[in-house]
């Protein structure tokens, strides 16, 4: 595997990481993975259009408050590539969610795209498409 392909398949393997530390109410992380210029954006299950970095972040730190301890995910990855600055992935995030206020985990797939760009040596992500699967399809 070519060194940049490899970078990229590692970084990938810490956004998932990064992605269950949120839906157990961590946003830390994913903070830190963000970029923080004004040219990003995020399309939430909730169809809200958000953008701007300072937006992007405050969404994703209160949208972490919803959620509870012991959730699980994992993204099933049907695409994904880098060349040069920018890489994505498409897919879908599984979760096995726990919401604040429900007392049984909430089961979800997201039909998810992200885009990464590269700022100095780190990769960031710049755009989010999530929308909540309403069934299971090949």
């Amino acid at each position: 595997m070519h060194h940049a392909q490899q970078d990229f398949s590692i970084f990938l393997a810490r956004r998932e990481a990064v992605s269950t530390d949120f839906i157990n109410g961590k946003p830390e992380g994913l903070l830190k993975l963000s970029t923080h210029h004004d040219s990003t954006t995020i399309f939430p299950p909730s169809e809200a259009r958000i953008r701007g970095a300072d937006q992007v972040n405050d969404a994703n730190e209160n949208g972490a408050r919803s959620f509870g301890k012991g959730s699980t995910a994992h993204f099933e990855i049907f695409q994904r590539g880098s060349s040069g600055d920018i890489g994505f992935w498409t897919g879908i995030q599984q979760k096995n969610t726990f919401m604040k206020g429900h007392p049984e985990p909430v089961a979800m797939g997201l039909r998810t795209t992200e885009v990464f760009r590269r700022e100095g040596s780190q990769w960031v992500l710049v755009h989010r498409h999530a929308d909540t699967m309403t069934q299971a399809k090949s």
